[in-house]
């Protein structure tokens, strides 16, 4: 269901988040800050991957949920952690994950994706 594709990117993203906080000396993008935020992706991944494209529906929203609110916990721990460049990022990546495993998330958040549905930043 997952391809390489969307792992590199999600990767990617937090790799990103990390080297700019280097450059611009943000202590809120640590190496651990953005590895958490990571594991966070591959938790909801892992939980997906086992449902398979076939799995219920409402079993693959409650993981994106779970996986929102654990977003909304981190950003909670980290001060500014999330802010408008990132919220567009993440909502971003929720959307491919949700695409790719199968949901519309057009239908969620008023239009506004998946992650709308619980996100706190």
């Amino acid at each position: 269901m997952f391809n390489r594709e969307i792992l590199q990117e999600i990767h990617e993203t937090f790799l990103f988040w990390y080297e700019s906080g280097q450059e611009f000396e943000m202590t809120q993008y640590s190496k651990e800050n953005c590895n958490r935020g990571e594991s966070i992706f591959l938790n909801l991944i892992n939980t997906l991957e086992k449902l398979g494209i076939n799995g219920e529906e409402e079993i693959k929203i409650l993981a994106f949920k779970t996986s929102v609110e654990a977003m909304n916990n981190l950003n909670k721990l980290i001060p500014g952690f999330i802010e408008t460049g990132e919220r567009e990022s993440l909502c971003h990546l929720y959307d491919e994950v949700a695409k790719l495993a199968g949901l519309d998330p057009s239908k969620f958040g008023s239009g506004d994706g998946i992650a709308s549905e619980w996100r706190e930043w």
